[in-house]
């Protein structure tokens, strides 16, 4: 797991040495056992590296062939390069060390841009034809490891894993997006391509982006959409499962340092500590967390239970929420933009208590995207049944006065009735009603500049591609395009490697995922059971407590510090002369928000740790309107 960043010099001249160290600098927390940068002609690499396979000096980046034809940097794991080795091998490539980067190198060399479907697992990487003198950025197909791009005023690419990288180039100048920032105000964050700075974009999962003198190109070289169905019955597709997933987590198990699970106790992180368990070499380390503000969700007895079931070395951390506000400060430079969903304060914690003692962890994310764990996909597979009870619940809200939490459920049930079932998703997945529109907590200048854009446009763009697909399926290709790469991944990655720990999720295997996600909804969901064929393939895996044990959601009580411990600090963050200087929110609908919620009239918490985050990201990076 690494950092890179690079710039292009599109008018062919010598990239600045200067610019380059500073952003590998910007990174370094991302790979702290080594740094490299390489310049010649109109291209530059930076690089960090947290060193995980090959630790000696061969595995080092940027690296390049052997002729200096070819350079690459790369951030991620590719989890078959022993596979395409030994194919390379078989045309006469020879290799200095065992990195999986020497692999991708030689898999460039061999052949060229048709590489990249082959990679299967997670990365991000730079490659640059000295030949052909074309640049070459490529992105894992599920959006698991971030890379950011933009054009300087001058014409010059510049891209990095992290957008504060770009910014360190001293080439960019930070100015807001607002269809981000529209996004980001139904979604926690900016979604697909945007980002929250105007000109910086995310490369999409699954895309490769090609410059060189004759311009710049973006296709898509892998889709998750284009996943065949899968006619096996029901037992064989159980079996399949299994064996497939004891397979993802086996390879995902690749590494010269030592490799641990975060164990939740719950059926995903539990069938990971199964599988590791029986294929690590070594007795393997598995981490529970209990949050001094859990609200009474206590999984570290399940995890326990997990743990002495299979033998592993079980560590039970405790992490204090002392000083919220300092971490969610510190929080808005790790993502280097607004992030609205709390979740990523207890893994930020976790990670931080956990640094410098193990550099590997498997984790459980993408299960329940690929396997149905949600109540919403229950109620996708009953359509007409929903579509007619969320009528009724869109007309009860239009008339209640209370908000977010206190009507969560009624909020939910009320997208399910929404008349164009393009919408439907989208207001599933909104933390805000689609009835009440967020954009008057903005001044009337910044409402202008928001209705120009269409907070729903990634959802509807996708409802179009996806219309063949039964509503239950529909939602699920949804998710693994959308919630998963912009929140779930984004929440892990940039806290986890704020200190330098790489977080892989077997769950989103290419394999398995393939297989997986061309199963028909009904083996995934049957009547209220969900998860079915996954819970089917673990019997006499896990512990049957386990699979039978209900989901126990986890929440970070966020509405509850917004009152209390951090109330204080919230009124002095949206109320001061700086924030009211940038001209961003209208004071009288922002006070009135702040101060129902602190009364205990509405419960604005979700909306108020939004607007926290975007007030300190405007002041963090001297943004104004």
């Amino acid at each position: 797991m690494c950092g890179i960043s690079g710039i292009y010099r599109r008018d062919g001249g010598a990239v600045d040495f200067v610019a380059l160290r500073r952003m590998v600098e910007s990174l370094h927390h991302r790979g702290p056992d080594d740094s490299g940068v390489y310049a010649g002609g109109p291209i530059g690499f930076a690089h960090t590296r947290l060193s995980i396979i090959d630790l000696s000096p061969r595995g080092r980046q940027p690296m390049q062939s052997d002729d200096g034809g070819v350079v690459i940097i790369y951030n991620g794991e590719i989890y078959n390069f022993r596979e395409i080795r030994t194919t390379l091998a078989g045309k006469g490539h020879r290799f200095r060390g065992h990195s999986d980067t020497e692999v991708a190198l030689h898999a460039y060399m061999e052949w060229g841009e048709a590489c990249f479907p082959r990679f299967e697992g997670m990365f991000a990487m730079a490659v640059w034809d000295n030949l052909k003198q074309r640049l070459h950025l490529a992105r894992d197909r599920f959006g698991i490891k971030p890379l950011y791009y933009c054009h300087s005023p001058s014409g010059d690419l510049i891209f990095g894993s992290e957008i504060k990288a770009i910014l360190a180039s001293g080439e960019v100048n930070a100015q807001i997006d607002w269809q981000g920032l529209h996004e980001y105000m139904y979604y926690c964050t900016a979604l697909g391509a945007n980002t929250m700075f105007d000109g910086i974009t995310k490369l999409l999962p699954g895309y490769a982006l090609t410059i060189d003198s004759n311009g710049m190109k973006s296709a898509q070289y892998a889709s998750i959409l284009d996943v065949k169905n899968i006619h096996d019955d029901l037992p064989t597709a159980t079996r399949t499962v299994s064996s497939m997933l004891d397979d993802a987590v086996k390879r995902h198990l690749v590494s010269d340092v030592p490799v641990g699970v975060f164990l939740s106790g719950g059926i995903d992180s539990s069938a990971i500590t199964a599988f590791a368990s029986k294929h690590y070499g070594n007795r393997l380390k598995t981490f529970s967390a209990g949050f001094d503000f859990d609200r009474g969700v206590n999984e570290l007895p399940a995890a326990r239970l997990v743990a002495e079931h299979f033998g592993t070395e079980h560590h039970e951390l405790h992490v204090s929420g002392n000083d919220v506000a300092k971490v969610i400060e510190r929080l808005i430079r790790c993502h280097d933009e607004p992030f609205g969903d709390p979740a990523h304060i207890p893994l930020y914690l976790l990670c931080e208590q956990m640094a410098g003692d193990i550099k590997v962890i498997l984790q459980g994310d993408g299960g329940d995207e690929i396997f149905a764990g949600y109540n919403r996909y229950v109620r996708l597979s009953q359509p007409l049944r929903w579509r007619l009870m969320g009528r009724a619940a869109a007309r009860l809200h239009s008339l209640t006065t209370q908000s977010t939490a206190e009507i969560w459920p009624l909020m939910r049930l009320a997208a399910f009735g929404a008349p164009d079932p393009e919408m439907i998703m989208a207001g599933i997945m909104s933390t805000e009603s689609l009835h009440r529109p967020p954009d008057e907590l903005f001044t009337v200048e910044c409402r202008s500049f928001l209705k120009a854009g269409d907070p729903f446009r990634r959802y509807k763009e996708l409802y179009r591609r996806l219309e063949r697909l039964d509503a239950a399926q529909r939602m699920l290709y949804t998710d693994s395009s959308i919630i998963l790469p912009d929140v779930f991944f984004e929440k892990v990655d940039k806290p986890a490697m704020s200190h330098s720990v790489e977080v892989r999720v077997p769950m989103v295997d290419t394999r398995l995922t393939a297989y997986a996600m061309g199963l028909p909804s009904n083996y995934k969901v049957r009547g209220k059971e969900k998860k079915y064929i996954l819970r089917q393939a673990l019997q006499g895996i896990v512990p049957d407590s386990i699979l039978n044990r209900p989901k126990t959601g986890f929440s970070v009580p966020i509405s509850h510090w917004l009152r209390t411990s951090l109330a204080d600090y919230m009124k002095s963050v949206l109320f001061d002369h700086a924030t009211q200087r940038i001209g961003l929110f209208d004071n009288e609908t922002v006070t009135r928000c702040f101060q129902e919620h602190t009364d205990r009239r509405r419960d604005n918490g979700t909306l108020l740790y939004k607007l926290l985050n975007l007030a300190l990201w405007f002041k963090e990076y001297r943004l104004s309107v």
